[in-house]
């Protein structure tokens, strides 16, 4: 596969989320996705993500155990800010004090079983803590050989300009897909300007872009999605309309619609890197032939067509969390 320079680090051109392995989208085996992981190393990515709240510190253990054999070859990604306990799931509260920060990083390390974070984001800005104090901290993690590169999550463009100025940033990582294309107004001019890298979180919007999903009753009773307002039923069904006409188009591509989603990601930017997940080793290898995928501007121009007739229904995010996401 091949890689891509985001920043000063260089990883392979597509990313393996992890999240969905501890929950989030319903149970899922760990051998198998153990198995995912190992399979997307294979397939040539080399560049995973996780964060020390997904499954309540089990997504870092579980994808430390299953890089182990590989660690040298590959860039790990771990996010902190986010503040979750098993035993109040549902109530999410945001750290990013200097203590908090360093005190993370020192159990991101420990549970992945390295010496070194790649890049470690932050995941949201603290409303109660400068945006500088926090990457202040980082960049002690960065001088300590703890952290080598830092990134950021869905902030305000004010906000990532700010950070930059502190230490510079290597990636941000947004939402951004056919369908969440929110970052194009501030975040990727921002990144643009100032040579920040751009990750794409979410490119198959939480598998409403693979083609799976037909209906509400898709998503297990335990599925968060079921919570979101895109899969709620009556915005589904007419999303799905939207997502059939796209269907159309990659039959005629000769791919999947998961392919066409994640190519036409790439396509935006030869810089841009989609961050997929999933917890299937047959689902990862046919996201991984994406990369081969090349599309003509006038295949972009005609998927941009279709979903701006379509017009998505639904927030990406349920109003619980839209707080997290205050971005411009």
């Amino acid at each position: 596969m091949d890689k891509k320079r985001i920043g000063t680090l260089e990883v392979s051109a597509l990313s393996l989320g992890c999240m969905g392995m501890t929950g989030f989208y319903g149970n899922a085996d760990r051998e198998r996705c153990i198995q995912t992981i190992q399979t997307a190393f294979e397939q040539g990515i080399s560049f995973f993500d996780t964060a020390d709240n997904y499954g309540f510190g089990e997504n870092e253990s579980l994808l430390g155990s299953a890089i182990a054999p590989f660690r040298e070859k590959v860039s790990i990604a771990t996010k902190v800010g986010v503040v979750r306990t098993r035993e109040t799931p549902n109530i999410v509260s945001i750290n990013g004090t200097p203590e908090y920060i360093k005190k993370q990083c020192a159990i991101s390390l420990k549970r992945l079983g390295v010496s070194t974070i790649d890049l470690y984001y932050l995941h949201h800005i603290d409303p109660n803590t400068p945006i500088e104090e926090t990457v202040h901290a980082m960049a002690q993690l960065v001088a300590e050989g703890m952290v080598r590169h830092i990134g950021l999550g869905e902030l305000s463009a004010e906000n990532i300009r700010r950070a930059h100025k502190v230490y510079p940033i290597t990636a941000i990582q947004v939402e951004y897909s056919l369908f969440s294309r929110e970052a194009e107004k501030h975040i990727i001019p921002l990144c643009k300007e100032l040579g920040i890298g751009f990750v794409a979180c979410a490119p198959i919007c939480r598998g409403l872009l693979s083609g799976d999903i037909t209906s509400f009753q898709d998503l297990a009773p335990d599925d968060s999605r079921r919570k979101f307002p895109r899969f709620e039923p009556e915005n589904l069904a007419h999303n799905l309309k939207t997502v059939s006409a796209l269907k159309k188009v990659a039959q005629h591509k000769l791919c999947s619609l998961s392919q066409l989603a994640l190519a036409w990601v790439s396509s935006q930017s030869g810089s841009f890197i989609p961050l997929f997940g999933t917890t299937q080793p047959a689902h990862l290898m046919e996201n991984t032939k994406s990369a081969e995928l090349l599309l003509a501007q006038i295949e972009i121009d005609a998927i941009n067509e279709i979903v701006s007739k379509g017009v998505i229904y639904g927030g990406r995010h349920p109003e619980t969390v839209k707080l997290l996401y205050k971005t411009d």
